[in-house]
C-alpha cells in the first residue's frame, strides 16, 4: 500500500501485489497518482470535523489549532501528512487494519467542504450563510 501526496491538499492511496517488491510498489504508485483527490485545507488544518467510514472501520477527523501536530495512529497519520495537513485530531474506531483505515480517512477527506462551497451549494454569499448561524 502506497500513500501519495503534494502536501498541499491532495492526497491519493493505491494498493499493488507483485511477486516482487519494486513492481508492488510501483504498481501502487501508479494507481494512487491516479486516485488523487482533492482536499480543502484551512490555515494547516480541516475546515470542520467530519467522520469517514469503510467496511468495519470508522475515523473521525478533528480540526485542531496551530502548534497541535497529527495527533493519529501510523494509517492515518500517513494520509494527512502526504495531504499536507499539520494539526489535527483523529480517533479510529473498528477495525485497526491499515489498509481498511486508510481508505476510510480517505472517505472522511473526501466529504470536507468549505464555507465557500457550502454557500454556493445553497444559493447564499458567505456572509448571508454566517448571519443564518
Amino acid at each position: 500500500m502506497v500513500v501519495v501526496g503534494d502536501g498541499n491538499g491532495k492526497v491519493g492511496w493505491g494498493y499493488g501485489k507483485a511477486n516482487e517488491v519494486p513492481p508492488s510498489v510501483q504498481k501502487a504508485q501508479k494507481q494512487a497518482s491516479h486516485s488523487m483527490i482533492d482536499v480543502p485545507l484551512v490555515e494547516g488544518t480541516l475546515p470542520h470535523q467530519v467522520w469517514g467510514r469503510y467496511g468495519a472501520a470508522k475515523v473521525l477527523l478533528i480540526p485542531a489549532g496551530a502548534g497541535t501536530g497529527i495527533i493519529a495512529g501510523q494509517a492515518v497519520r500517513a494520509v494527512c501528512e502526504a495531504c499536507g495537513v499539520h494539526d489535527i485530531l483523529t480517533k479510529s474506531y473498528g477495525t485497526n487494519n491499515p489498509v481498511t483505515l486508510v481508505k476510510a480517512t480517505v472517505d472522511a477527506l473526501s466529504k470536507l467542504r468549505t464555507r465557500e462551497q457550502v454557500a454556493a451549494l445553497r444559493g447564499l454569499e458567505v456572509e448571508e450563510l454566517t448571519a443564518a448561524k
